[in-house]
């Protein structure tokens, strides 16, 4: 009998499937990113306007269409028409959890002006701090 020596055992991890597996979720993440900030289809107005700053809390927004019915993002209901008084009642309780809560007001462009007015009214009576805007940024 020969004395063979022995084989070492090899300490290398192949990571190749794990390339693989990240480079598939990356995909798999860049085409579901712009599906979840789906809303309801409004047209917005354009102004000049900057970004928004405050990134850490999700905003709730609070849509309203041209035939003047009323759309939350919050739930599983979100394209679901809700009577003004739930929506109020919905970002009270939220801003009651979580005070710093940024809300959002997408208008329509065609939406009366007295809608929006309201809208925002009576999210303030909610509690909300202020009420921003949605718009699309100008193009000049």
């Amino acid at each position: 009998m020969a004395n063979k020596p022995k084989r070492k055992p090899m300490a290398e991890i192949n990571v190749v499937p794990y390339i693989d597996v990240m480079l598939v979720l990356l995909v798999v993440f860049m085409v579901t990113a712009p599906l979840l900030m789906q809303g309801v289809k409004v047209d917005l107005p354009q102004a000049p306007s900057s970004p928004m700053e405050n990134k850490d809390n999700e905003p709730l927004i609070v849509s309203v269409r041209p035939d003047g019915t009323y759309y939350l993002n919050l739930g599983g209901e979100q394209k679901t028409a809700k009577p003004l008084k739930d929506i109020t009642d919905t970002v009270a309780k939220v801003l009651r959890q979580k005070p710093n809560t940024p809300v959002l007001v997408w208008g329509d462009a065609k939406v009366e002006y007295g809608l929006v007015v309201a809208l925002m009214t009576h999210l303030q009576s909610a509690g909300a701090p202020s009420v921003g805007l949605v718009t699309e940024p100008s193009v000049e």
